[in-house]
């Protein structure tokens, strides 16, 4: 159940961000969500540094005592279209100290100016370079929320299709996986979502679309392949209008043989994570998302030596 602290800061999202005017531009819609974001600060524990990788600005965010041979490779939201070091240092340097893991964030194109395939493009360059650097995969993590998470499906399809080695496991948090708008929940979570309508949904879709198609897997992968993933953690907020994006990706990946868990967080909104330091839900999630990492890295240690075996 939704705890009142809860319901408080989903309100002042709704305040702040849902209700902004429909004349808000690309360029305040931007700025808006960094203002919001650095309202939530990463932990003193987490030392954070920029730097570039593949022509990207990117940050890294380092908790104390992370291994020197793993890595994170974190894929920000915000429809493709918004979203920066600023508006997601709080919630993912929350998420890298939770998984204990040397986490790198980068600012990947964005549309309308960059459409698809830019922003998978970017995530493959970098994903690469970590390879090059000497990252075994199975030292490796990827994650991502809102369109970062259905760009971390992307990404994993694209990598296995191309045949390069796969991370040991991946998580998405309220991943926006079909941006043809389908799920239900589009509509029956329309009056409880306190972020997004189904006209925005649509509109931040089709500045990322482009001339492409919305079902093309590798922008909506709900529509893909999903065979030979690593395993999956997928945690969504029931008051929101993508959860069916959530639902449907874990059903048909499990169909797919693939090692999924979903949570269903009751009461909660899109990406409610990133109140951690004010809502017990979004803490308690943070907390599962690291436990769950931290035991799949070890399992992908422990099946790694067995194959040197």
């Amino acid at each position: 159940m939704t705890s009142l602290r809860g319901i408080f800061w989903r309100e002042l999202f709704r305040y702040q961000i849902a209700h902004a005017p429909p004349s808000t531009s690309i360029a305040q819609m931007r700025y808006n969500l960094d203002r919001l974001g650095q309202q939530v600060k990463p932990p003193k524990s987490v030392c954070i540094e920029r730097t570039w990788v593949e022509g990207l600005q990117a940050d890294w965010l380092t908790p104390r005592f992370a291994p020197e041979d793993a890595r994170l490779l974190y894929l920000h939201g915000g429809g493709y279209i918004v979203g920066s070091f600023a508006s997601h240092r709080g919630l993912v340097g929350n998420l890298a100290a939770a998984c204990g893991l040397r986490t790198l964030m980068p600012e990947y194109r964005l549309a309308p100016e960059n459409p698809f395939p830019a922003a998978l493009e970017d995530s493959l360059r970098v994903y690469r370079r970590l390879l090059t650097d000497g990252v075994a995969p199975h030292r490796l993590v990827l994650g991502g929320e809102s369109a970062g998470g259905g760009l971390t499906i992307a990404t994993l399809l694209a990598l296995r299709d191309e045949g390069l080695p796969l991370p040991a496991a991946a998580f998405v948090l309220s991943p926006w996986t079909d941006l043809a708008a389908t799920g239900e929940s589009m509509h029956t979570r329309a009056a409880q979502d306190p972020w997004f309508e189904p006209e925005g949904v649509a509109a931040a879709a089709a500045y990322y679309v482009g001339d492409d198609s919305s079902t093309n897997p590798l922008i909506s992968p709900l529509y893909g392949d999903l065979s030979a993933l690593p395993p999956l953690l997928i945690h969504v907020g029931d008051y929101e209008i993508l959860r069916d994006d959530s639902i449907r990706l874990a059903e048909k990946a499990r169909a797919a043989g693939v090692d999924v868990t979903l949570r269903v967080w009751e009461g909660m909104w899109h990406v409610f994570q990133s109140l951690a330091a004010r809502v017990p839900e979004a803490r308690r999630s943070v907390d599962e998302v690291g436990a769950w990492v931290q035991s799949r890295l070890v399992a992908a240690e422990v099946a790694s030596e067995g194959q040197k075996g």
